[in-house]
């Protein structure tokens, strides 16, 4: 498919879709992209990959590794690669902390965040889904109000690539109801006062009740790390 019918696509398919089970969208996906078809988790849990393993064995999961995460991040990376049935590729950055430190100075996330995720997560992202013309993420619209209005598939005008967000309509009870039937692998720093996991030095502990976004860049007005708003 050329971009314009690429585009068409994703559009045909958020109208056609609405409604549709995550497994019945994720199997449209497989069903139309097949090996050029990916799915991107930052390992807050095993939802999206326990959901493309049950439906389509075997699919590439894209993890972008900031060099920042907290090690029950990466723990939780290596359990999904060992546990589900899909083949996890982790992307690293251009440079390494040391290096980006030597160029723009330590603590670039302190002075400058959306530069630091730009380099760390946004063009890590987009050299890893060069190979593929659609991916997954497991975002939802009950997370936030940036993502409210996210179709179950959509364009990617950023990376010319249909978007598919198996999980949109899904609210956190549909995810622990999920867990618990399932007996999805969750990051245990879900269960410590973390709902919404990014790296280490941009994430804080959230009080029980208060939005569970509000621990992301405590203190900024940054709200989204680009990889989806």
């Amino acid at each position: 498919m050329d971009t314009a019918q690429l585009e068409q696509t994703a559009q045909q398919a958020g109208r056609d879709l609405e409604g549709a089970s995550a497994q019945d969208i994720l199997r449209w996906a497989v069903d139309t992209f097949g090996d050029r078809f990916a799915i991107a988790s930052s390992m807050g849990d095993g939802v999206l990959a326990s959901l493309v393993a049950s439906v389509a064995p075997g699919v590439d999961v894209v993890f972008l590794d900031t060099g920042y995460h907290f090690a029950e991040t990466l723990g939780t990376r290596d359990a999904v690669a060992s546990v589900y049935d899909v083949k996890v590729r982790t992307m690293l950055p251009l440079r390494t902390v040391a290096e980006q430190d030597a160029e723009h100075g330590e603590r670039l996330y302190e002075r400058d965040p959306g530069a630091c995720c730009a380099l760390r997560k946004v063009e890590p992202l987009a050299r890893g889904l060069e190979p593929y013309l659609a991916w997954a993420s497991g975002i939802r619209r009950d997370e936030a109000a940036t993502r409210r209005d996210i179709g179950v598939v959509e364009w990617d005008a950023k990376r010319s690539k249909v978007k598919v967000n198996p999980l949109a309509a899904w609210t956190q009870d549909d995810v622990d109801t999920y867990v618990a039937a399932y007996g999805v692998l969750v990051n245990p720093l879900a269960s410590d006062g973390y709902p919404s996991i990014g790296c280490g030095p941009c994430t804080q502990r959230v009080a029980p009740g208060a939005d569970p976004r509000s621990g992301r860049w405590a203190g900024s007005a940054k709200t989204e790390c680009g990889l989806h708003v």
